[in-house]
């Protein structure tokens, strides 16, 4: 028996005893490589979420978005029968995403980590628990490396099958809260990382060249020419020599060079391979796949973070990077973990007001138009900039010169309630005698 088919065997025989805990394949798969590794790579890397994640591009991106996200207040509100909407606090709900999905992390933590999920394999899983009445009391997030769905071609139903330490836990689609990244199938999001192995693999491939070339001392262009062949005796004696000007920690030092030996250049210098232009090149191209801008992972070198364009470029991430997300996880909320009877009265909704708040003297111009056009009560504007409210300040107010177009130039029309005549201060005049109504002279 040749090795190959003693390798063969045991992958079927390990199939057939154990489940994969890679996402949505088993070891008979032929997806296995894309999962593990993200497949074959041009230049011979070995793409994983690992071995990404190393990549600063990477590390930036992902950490931008998630944190973002997860800073973001995430709160449950009610419709209300006129129409307003208001915070559902009474909802078991909204302290599990406002401020504790689960006892052992908070709102930020957890979707933070959820949101990295979706960046590094396209999917976010979460176990749901539940008390006897159906109620959601926690959410306990789940590896999505580790986490298996498999849909029932009789009933159509999706099984979830995670892997952990050991333990094989199987929940059902109500046990499950799934945020699904962007698909194709509608059933398994897919991987950024996966899908753009190439450029990443192109990356950490210039990142090894970078590295190796410190490593060698930046002398990799070059090397020593020998007089004559060396003899045995000789080549240990000239590899301690050479040791000795190698490397990064010895860059600078000028070799000694005996008997004839002589420095000759060989291939090209970094400037001359344009390495610094590609690795700057890669940076704009990972920051495509995560939809970032560079300039908000501090790519400075085409344009600025500073000044008024901070406001709009604010605005650029928040309508272009952060939004799909938030819609996802918004429906995958009212989807799994409210009720039929909950989705109608009941919505999540993240607060963006912090990403498009502009300098202070913009914002108090916006701030006085809403309250001068009776768009904002004052105390709705106190509560925003984090002050107490006031007596009378819950009233809509407008300016009141306003008018309507149709009225300019008529004359202002006087109010329809009349002042009330005051009594006089003069006694009355006696009344001549013989006047008619007397009581007298009747």
């Amino acid at each position: 028996m040749t090795v190959k088919s003693r390798v063969r065997g045991w992958l079927y025989k390990a199939a057939n005893a154990l489940t994969l805990t890679a996402t949505g394949v088993s070891l008979t798969d032929l997806r296995l490589g894309a999962f593990i590794a993200g497949g074959p790579t041009h230049s011979g890397q070995l793409v994983s979420v690992d071995t990404a994640m190393q990549l600063d591009t990477v590390w930036a991106c992902t950490r931008l978005i998630s944190d973002t996200i997860g800073a973001m207040p995430l709160k449950l509100y009610q419709r209300g029968a006129d129409g307003k909407s208001v915070e559902a606090r009474q909802h078991p709900l909204y302290r599990l995403l406002y401020s504790a999905p689960n006892a052992d992390m908070t709102a930020m933590e957890f979707w933070s980590g959820m949101v990295g999920c979706l960046m590094c394999w396209g999917n976010a899983f979460a176990q749901v628990i539940r008390r006897a009445d159906g109620t959601v009391i926690a959410l306990n997030p789940l590896r999505p490396d580790r986490m298996t769905v498999t849909r029932n071609s009789a009933t159509g139903v999706l099984t979830y099958t995670y892997i952990y330490q050991g333990q094989t836990l199987t929940l059902t689609e109500d046990q499950i809260f799934h945020v699904k990244g962007y698909c194709l199938d509608g059933m398994m999001g897919i991987s950024p990382i996966t899908a753009g192995r190439q450029q990443l693999g192109s990356a950490m491939a210039a990142e090894e060249t970078a590295g190796r070339m410190f490593k060698n001392g930046l002398l990799s262009q070059t090397y020593i020419k020998s007089p004559d062949w060396l003899s045995e005796e000789e080549v240990p004696r000239a590899q301690e020599i050479l040791s000795n000007y190698s490397g990064a920690l010895n860059a600078g030092k000028t070799p000694l060079l005996e008997g004839g030996w002589s420095v000759e250049s060989i291939g090209f210098n970094p400037e001359d391979m344009q390495l610094l232009q590609t690795r700057g090149f890669n940076v704009e191209t990972i920051c495509r796949w995560f939809g970032v801008a560079p300039v908000m992972i501090g790519r400075m070198e085409k344009s600025t973070a500073w000044g008024s364009g901070l406001e709009q470029m604010n605005l650029w991430f928040l309508t272009y990077t952060l939004m799909p997300w938030l819609v996802r996880i918004e429906q995958a909320i009212a989807r799994r973990l409210l009720t039929a009877a909950e989705k109608d009265g009941y919505f999540a909704k993240h607060n963006v007001d912090a990403l498009l708040r502009a300098d202070s003297q913009a914002r108090a111009q916006l701030e006085a138009t809403q309250v001068s056009n009776g768009i904002k009560t004052r105390n709705e504007v106190r509560e925003k900039e984090g002050l107490p409210p006031l007596p009378g300040g819950d009233l809509l107010t407008v300016q009141a010169q306003m008018i309507p177009l149709t009225d300019v130039g008529i004359a202002a029309v006087q109010p329809s309630l009349k002042p009330v005549a005051q009594p006089s201060s003069q006694p009355a005049a006696p009344s001549s005698a013989g006047a008619v109504g007397d009581p007298d002279n009747e």
